[in-house]
């Protein structure tokens, strides 16, 4: 038996099935239905035994019922024979929900062939789900009391499965990171994982990341497409029927229904304690299935596989949890160690995708779990775990009622996840990275304003060698022009130096008569300084008047008799010379005479009156 392609849709009174067969004989199909089972059967051209033809056997979500109004069409317009089945609805107005699972339309809900007991156990266990009280995700009912450890560990989807490793350790010593899973309780392993988490955990690479987060910025713009779906069904929350509607919003591709035919329908005989777990295992797949989406931007390449077993611990460690918060923390806890981008802001990003996805309803995670299954599939090592958990979730997630993921998805929103329940201190980390750049600011800030004032100094130095240099140049200016004055003034002075000097060589008259020889240094009237300041400072005329005075004087002191002409002489020297040097009243005391120089102008005579030796 061939199982053909087909696909179901519905309105409000007809249920439509359409069948595509190629090459199969129009004249030779038969169709049966009735309440919830329908039967198709068609002979292909080529298949000669009679024993292979095209079945579709289905189990529809509501009851169908013949009354006349049915029809059935054959076209062959696209190439392959396509069977078009309208069914009028025993209720109308009825939604039939889930038409979209296709796995779980395949077979009746009991078997009536042949099969274990425990396969129709399984099925009714499954079936008392439905009126089960509504559990606490949050908290264990009851305490858990391990009991003597078994031969081998269970792991897998409800911890259905051991022995595996045993068979194929080489093949999932890769896919892994617990190393003898069989032989390794529950506990052990998160103790396991908790140590190799606190020992990859990387803070410069988390703190590279923090601060230089434009790439991060970058990832968290995309919009995978569970947004626009989410928002549509959002758009309309206020609408009848809105329920019924929100199916429409997930669209799968030819090839997902292909893997979804290709899935063996089955039931799954789990304890409440394992529905637990399968629940909680689904949402730490689907939080790293949503971090790959992000960081990749929708596309797969061949670090997806990677990425999604590397994050969920479900998948790496073969972890069972116990709470909500067991699920995030360790997700968050693997995104902040593991992978490239290492950003508390994707661990966020990430649980509000995996909210969306819950509230879209088990299509959109089913359509989640088929994306993982074909990574998987295209990954040589990961194969294996589609057979552990991966297939088991899209069968069974088929058959989940909506209302277990709408509180499921409650429970996720109520819960709260901060960086200081990750037990990496990261809070402590960002701090002390924002002390040591503010430090960094500072000292750059003062580097910059020492540099600045060094470039001030420098132009002000700058400045004050241009002033000097101006100051110098007009010094210089201002010296030569002294130095001009000078010479016309030195000039002058020689011209009158130039007359007393042939006033000199005139002859000298003592106060005896005789006449002496000229001697420039011998001059009595004063010092040199003083003369030379006289010179150079008084006019001739000035001088002229000055020496007719004293030939006056010298006249009157004639006329007296000798000591009081010597003693006036004397006293009339004192007057002009306050300070006499001590050389010429040494010499006058010596009894040596000094003689005036007598000019050969009119009126130059000077008298000099010998004094006396003193009677002492």
């Amino acid at each position: 038996m061939i199982t053909p392609a087909f696909e179901l849709s519905q309105d409000p009174d007809f249920l439509t099935v359409k069948i595509r067969v190629p090459y199969a004989r129009a004249s030779e199909f038969d169709i049966y239905f009735e309440g919830e089972d329908f039967k198709f059967y068609a002979k292909p051209y080529f298949l000669r035994q009679a024993s292979h033809f095209f079945a579709c056997r289905l189990t529809l979500p509501g009851r169908i019922v013949e009354d006349g109004r049915e029809k059935a069409s054959y076209n062959t317009d696209e190439g392959i024979g396509t069977f078009t089945i309208h069914l009028p609805k025993e209720v109308p107005g009825q939604y039939f929900e889930g038409l979209d699972m296709l796995t779980s339309l395949l077979a009746p809900k009991k078997s009536r062939s042949a099969k274990p007991l425990v396969e129709e156990m399984a099925a009714s266990a499954e079936l008392s789900e439905e009126n089960e009280e509504e559990f606490d995700w949050e908290m264990e009912q009851i305490p858990y009391e391990e009991s003597p450890p078994p031969l081998q560990h269970p792991y897998g989807f409800g911890n259905l499965r051991s022995g595996v490793f045993q068979r194929l350790q080489d093949e999932l010593s890769d896919v892994t990171d617990i190393k003898d899973p069989d032989q390794t309780p529950a506990e052990e392993r998160r103790r396991r994982r908790l140590a190799a988490e606190a020992a990859k955990f990387e803070p410069d690479h988390y703190l590279a990341d923090f601060f230089e987060d434009e790439a991060i910025k970058h990832l968290l713009k995309y919009k995978p497409w569970w947004i626009d779906a989410h928002k549509k069904m959002t758009a309309l929350q206020g609408e009848s029927h809105q329920e019924h509607d929100s199916p429409a919003f997930v669209v799968f591709s030819e090839e997902e229904r292909e893997q979804m035919r290709k899935f063996t329908n089955k039931s799954y005989l789990l304890d409440k304690r394992s529905r637990r777990h399968v629940y909680l295992g689904l949402i730490d797949i689907l939080l790293a299935y949503c971090y790959e989406i992000c960081v990749n931007e929708g596309d797969k390449n061949v670090e997806s596989s990677w990425n999604i077993r590397k994050l969920s611990a479900t998948l790496c460690w073969l972890e069972s949890f116990s709470s909500i918060h067991d699920v995030l923390v360790s997700f968050g806890r693997r995104v902040l160690c593991y992978p490239l981008y290492r950003h508390f802001e994707l661990v966020t990003r990430a649980f509000n995708d995996t909210v969306m996805i819950l509230q879209l309803g088990k299509a959109a995670v089913l359509k989640c779990l088929l994306g993982i299954h074909k990574i998987f599939m295209e990954s040589d090592p990961a194969y294996i775990l589609n057979d552990l958990f991966i297939t088991d979730y899209c069968i069974w997630i088929q058959k989940v009622k909506s209302k277990k993921l709408a509180a499921l998805c409650e429970s996720l929103q109520k819960t709260t996840l901060s960086k200081s329940h990750m037990g990496l201190e990261l809070e402590e980390l960002e701090a002390a990275a924002v002390l040591v750049q503010e430090e960094e600011k500072a000292l750059k800030a003062a580097g910059t304003v020492s540099k600045q004032q060094l470039l001030c100094s420098e132009s002000e130095t700058s400045d004050s060698e241009e002033s000097s240099s101006t100051s110098s140049s007009e010094t210089e200016g201002s010296d030569s022009d002294e130095q001009e004055s000078s010479t016309s003034g030195d000039g002058e002075i020689n011209s009158v130096q130039g007359t007393l000097q042939e006033e000199r060589t005139a002859p000298l008259i003592g106060c005896n008569g005789l006449r002496q020889g000229t001697d420039t240094s011998a001059m009595e009237v004063g010092d040199g300084k003083s003369k030379v300041s006289l010179q150079s400072t008084t006019p001739p005329a000035k001088l002229v008047e000055e020496l007719e005075m004293q030939i006056q004087s010298a006249m009157r002191l004639s006329e007296q008799p000798e000591g009081l002409a010597t003693a006036g002489c004397i006293s009339q020297e004192q007057e002009e010379n306050p300070e006499p040097e001590p050389d010429r009243f040494s010499e006058a005391a010596a009894g040596k005479g000094n003689f005036l120089e007598v000019s050969p102008k009119p009126n130059p005579l000077l008298f000099l009156c010998s004094t006396n030796e003193d009677e002492d």
